[in-house]
């Protein structure tokens, strides 16, 4: 997840060169400066068909969430790029405004996102409503106060978690200053909440000043992992569904966040601050200078894996460029995650594939913009991901739901 201001789209680059479409990993608010609108995109993309291969979409039979996820949704075949051969099916599930960090229940019938549309000023938790009208699919749940990010489903579906700074103070807070360069913005103010979905009912599970956020949830549905500058830098912790036991994972200067469980349970794959000797903006002297400023700048980021108890921490990635939003295949023995490496100080984010030992890198997209934010569904059938293609205009971010091709 990434922090909400890092997942929607800028209308200009404001000095620095990534497209964004709402979040990391996760998770708080970041989102990458935009380029073009997506039908100017489309539109300049010449070696990008306009249609999808036929037999991408040959085989559409889902059983069980998955089904139930994707009923009475648009279907959109027409934007899947001919060379990506992983999508047999592509469905729209949010349209218009700034839609990301889409996730699925773990029944994998529903979706809990953020989103920021028409007057909305900051980010808002909604969760789709599968069989309802078209213009109820999507039920806000957060209170309206303050700014949420990185939104995950609880286990039983009946409660999501999320970060908010409803806790102090009830407007959206400014805007990040972008005048020395692009950074995303890691409010102290961030604390985790759980929402009753039935009821309405909120508890507040961090006491603790300094940006928690980016929490999800392990598919063994007994701990989940977040962020936190409870230690003066951002590293990563993991505690029980209640808040309670929390235990610290990582350990080292930079920026840690955005992990997601491996299906066991028992790793954790995420990003981080990489730094260089160059002068770089990465450096250490500028990371502590922004630090003290709330922000962090995501210009280089790689990605790595580590044991949930804080052990064997491994690199997974050396491409260069930012590299975030990573997500376990069904086996683990993959990692999909969204990079720029390949058109590195480039717009242009497209999800990879590579395999945990940093083998077999794989392109999965090739859209001329942003796609980014992916997560398998519990049964192993969709893909649903944030991406800028076929928005109506600039800035436009939605959620797309693949059913996936081996």
């Amino acid at each position: 997840m990434m922090p909400t201001s890092s997942r929607r789209v800028p209308s200009s680059l404001a000095g620095f060169f990534f497209l964004a479409a709402a979040t990391l990993a996760c998770r708080t608010q970041h989102r990458w400066p935009a380029g073009p609108s997506s039908a100017a995109n489309q539109a300049q993309s010449p070696a990008a068909p306009a249609k999808a291969i036929a037999s991408n979409a040959a085989n559409t039979r889902l059983d069980g969430g998955s089904a139930r996820l994707v009923e009475g949704l648009e279907r959109v075949d027409e934007l899947i790029d001919a060379r990506e051969t992983h999508f047999a099916a592509l469905w729209r599930v949010t349209s218009g405004g700034e839609n990301a960090e889409g996730y699925f229940s773990f029944a994998g019938d529903r979706l809990v996102l953020q989103r920021r549309f028409g007057d909305a000023a900051c980010d808002r938790i909604f969760v789709t409503q599968p069989g309802s009208a078209a213009g109820q699919r999507l039920r806000q749940v957060s209170s309206g106060r303050g700014v949420t990010t990185c939104a995950y489903f609880l286990p039983g579906d009946q409660q999501v978690v999320f970060a908010s700074t409803q806790a102090f103070m009830a407007e959206c807070p400014p805007p990040a200053d972008h005048s020395q360069g692009y950074t995303w913005t890691l409010h102290p103010e961030y604390e985790l909440f759980t929402r009753d979905l039935a009821g309405g009912g909120e508890k507040r599970l961090t006491e603790s000043w300094g940006y928690d956020a980016e929490a999800t949830v392990s598919p063994r549905q007994d701990r989940m992992v977040f962020t936190s500058m409870r230690s003066g830098d951002p590293e990563l912790y993991t505690c029980d569904m209640d808040g309670g036991n929390v235990q610290r994972v990582t350990d080292t200067t930079g920026y840690d966040g955005g992990a997601f469980f491996s299906h066991s349970g028992t790793r954790l794959v995420f990003r981080h601050t990489v730094f260089g000797a160059d002068g770089t903006p990465s450096d250490r002297v500028t990371y502590g200078e922004l630090l003290r400023k709330h922000q962090v700048r995501p210009h280089a980021m790689e990605l790595a894996i580590i044991d949930v108890d804080g052990s064997d921490r491994a690199q997974l990635t050396n491409l260069g460029g930012a590299n975030f939003a990573p997500y376990f295949f069904p086996d683990d023995q993959r990692v999909i995650f969204s990079t720029n490496h390949h058109e590195s100080g480039a717009r242009n984010f497209d999800l990879y594939a590579i395999a945990i030992d940093g083998s077999a890198l794989e392109r999965i997209t090739y859209y001329d913009g942003f796609d980014s934010f992916p997560m398998f569904s519990p049964d192993g059938t969709l893909l649903v991901f944030a991406s800028n293609r076929g928005g109506s205009q600039a800035g436009e971010t939605n959620l797309y739901v693949a059913q996936w091709k081996p």
